[in-house]
Formats: structure tokens, C-alpha cells, sequence
């Protein structure tokens, strides 16, 4: 006859995980979130780009993201977008932008839609964005041109978001800087902190570095040569540093870009439809691969992002991105929430 052991048998991983659901509840007392439903700074307003934002916007945004993930489980979240719905617009493959606008609009009572096109072939932007606007509260766009997400917000009534264009990516940079208060911030300000970036000037770094101008955070660039930011950011970067007080700089040598900073982020060197240039890229860029070597000219407890997909191995070595002072991850889990404030606040 077979026996049955009694003994306590070890926890498997998924018995060790938290039992605590993942649901909403009602907040004790007065919800600290409760202002959201009457803050009309953005309401109604398009997140284009960082460079339509003010500073008072961004530290808003920030704010709302912090309180939404310190009470995610607080019930009035689900009033935000009760009833509203938002549709997501994909000509680039996604994770992190698909996952978060969807789950994050889930959790604020909300519904989105998400459709899989190339704008402008089936039938004009334009006539895409008039045909939603009598349907959704909102439209999220994930495009290859910058002018696609333009056309779309001059064309449709409703809040249109920026999900990522070749010009900024600015949903991304507001989730970066919500994880550097989280890790660097002294007494709530980030003022005084170098933030450098290595790499490729693309539209991750467009977008942190008009962010970093605008809140007065130190910002360095180190890039090859012909590989700098477009000029007009770049201009627009120094004239909001005026007002913020903020130190922005260039170098094309990765050491004395990274020299002194208190975090340290890198992104892919090749972005979606410059394949053909891949390998041309790879020796172009690989002395400003994101290694041991090069994090020990920043600060010793520097810590290091990247904006993910990351090609390990290229832009950045497996021994850096899974190190102790990694925030990669933050950074992801913080796209649902400063990507939520967002929603919360202009739909």
C-alpha cells in the first residue's frame, strides 16, 4: 500500500511569492489621491513632447506618478478614467508601452483598444484621427515619424499621448525621472545631480535631455562625432537651462562624459528602421559601450539605466545591467505609473 508523506514539503517559488492580492481598496480616511479628479492643469491637453511641457507640468505629472504607485491599491484610482477609453495606435512593436498604457488603463476604471496599422496608407492621418475623436476619449501613438503624432493631435478633439516617435519619447523620460527622485533625489530635489548618457542621440535622449533642461538637473551627452543631437534641441536644451539653472554639455569622449555622475544611461545603438545600418553602427559606437570600465569615471554609487530592449553584449555588458546599482527595471515598472498620471490627468 503506497504511503502518503505528511511532512511540511519546502515552498515552491510560487508559494513564496506575496499573498497579497493585487486588487483595489478603499483608502482609510481621506484619499490622498482624491485631487487628481480636480486638477485641470492638462486636462484635455496632448503630451506631444517634453519641449510642450512646462516645469510645473512635469513636476505635477511626477507627483501624481509617485502617489498613484504609493497607494495602488487605493479604490479611487479606478475613478480616473471610469467609463473612458483610450486607443493605442502601434506602428512599432511594443512590450513595455503596450503592456502599461493597457494595464494602467484597466486600473483606472478605463478600457483601451489596441490597433496594429501603418498610419496614412488605409486612409489619411488626418481622417483617422477625426474619425476616433467621435469615438475614445483618447489616443496613444506609438509611430516612426514625429509628424505622424503632429497630424494626429491637429486632427482629433480628444487628448492625443506621444507612445514614442523619432523625435521624443517622452513618456519614457518622465518614468526616468520619477526613478532618479526614487533613488538620488536629496530631500525631494534632484537639483545638483549629473545625469550623463551614452550612446546614439536618439529620441530617449532627446526627450531626457529637454526634461533634465527644464528641471534643472545636470545633463552630459557623450556620443561620437556627426552622432550629436539635432540642433534645435540642442538649442532649445540651453535656453531652458538658462531659467532652470541646469549645466548641459557635450563631449565626444564617453569618459569625460560620464565623469562625476550620479547615474549613468545608455540605449540601443541601432533603433527600429535603421537595421541596415547596423553593423556600421556597432564599431562606430562600441567605445561608448556602457561597461565596468566606464562606470568607474562616474560616482562609485552611480547607478545605471537604460530604457530597455537591451542588446547585452553591445551597448551595454551583462555584468553592468545586472549589477547591484541597475535601476533598468525601476525604470520599466515606473512606465506604468507615470504613464498613468499622464491619463489620470488629461482625459
Amino acid at each position: 500500500m503506497t504511503q502518503i508523506s505528511t511532512a511540511t514539503k519546502a515552498a515552491t517559488p510560487a508559494q513564496q511569492k506575496s499573498a497579497k492580492p493585487q486588487r483595489m481598496a478603499n483608502p482609510e480616511g481621506v484619499s490622498p489621491l482624491a485631487f487628481v479628479l480636480e486638477e485641470h492643469m492638462l486636462r484635455g491637453k496632448d503630451i506631444i513632447g517634453i519641449e510642450q511641457l512646462s516645469a510645473t507640468e512635469i513636476h505635477l505629472i511626477l507627483d501624481v506618478a509617485a502617489k498613484l504607485k504609493a497607494h495602488k491599491f487605493d479604490a479611487t484610482q479606478t475613478l480616473f478614467a471610469k467609463g473612458q477609453t483610450l486607443t493605442m495606435l502601434f506602428e512599432k512593436p511594443s512590450l513595455r508601452t503596450r503592456v502599461t498604457f493597457e494595464a494602467g488603463m484597466t486600473q483606472l476604471g478605463g478600457h483601451a483598444i489596441n490597433i496594429e496599422t501603418k498610419l496614412g496608407e488605409r486612409e489619411t492621418i488626418a481622417d483617422v484621427g477625426k474619425n476616433l475623436e467621435r469615438w475614445v476619449d483618447g489616443i496613444m501613438a506609438r509611430t516612426f515619424e514625429h509628424s505622424t503624432i503632429e497630424a494626429l493631435a491637429a486632427n482629433a478633439n480628444v487628448p492625443v499621448i506621444n507612445g514614442l516617435s523619432d523625435k521624443e519619447h517622452p513618456c519614457q523620460a518622465l518614468a526616468d525621472f520619477q526613478t532618479l527622485i526614487e533613488h538620488k533625489a536629496k530631500s525631494g530635489s534632484l537639483k545638483g545631480m549629473k545625469l550623463a548618457y551614452v550612446g546614439d542621440s536618439n529620441n530617449v535622449s532627446n526627450s531626457l535631455l529637454l526634461t533634465a533642461a527644464t528641471l534643472g538637473v545636470d545633463f552630459t551627452i557623450g556620443c561620437p562625432h556627426k552622432y550629436e543631437p539635432q540642433a534645435s534641441i540642442w538649442m532649445k536644451a540651453l535656453e531652458l537651462a538658462k531659467v532652470s539653472g541646469a549645466t548641459i554639455s557635450l563631449s565626444n569622449d564617453p569618459h569625460v562624459a560620464v565623469a562625476g555622475a550620479d547615474a549613468v544611461y545608455t540605449d540601443v545603438w541601432t533603433s527600429m528602421g535603421q537595421e541596415a545600418e547596423s553593423k556600421e553602427r556597432e564599431k562606430i559606437f562600441a567605445p561608448y559601450q556602457l561597461n565596468a570600465a566606464l562606470m568607474k569615471s562616474a560616482k562609485p554609487d552611480a547607478i545605471v539605466m537604460h530604457c530597455l530592449p537591451a542588446h547585452r553584449g553591445l551597448e551595454i555588458t551583462d555584468e553592468v545591467i545586472d549589477s547591484p546599482n541597475s535601476v533598468v527595471f525601476d525604470q520599466a515598472e515606473n512606465r506604468l505609473h507615470a504613464q498613468k498620471a499622464i491619463l489620470a490627468l488629461v482625459l
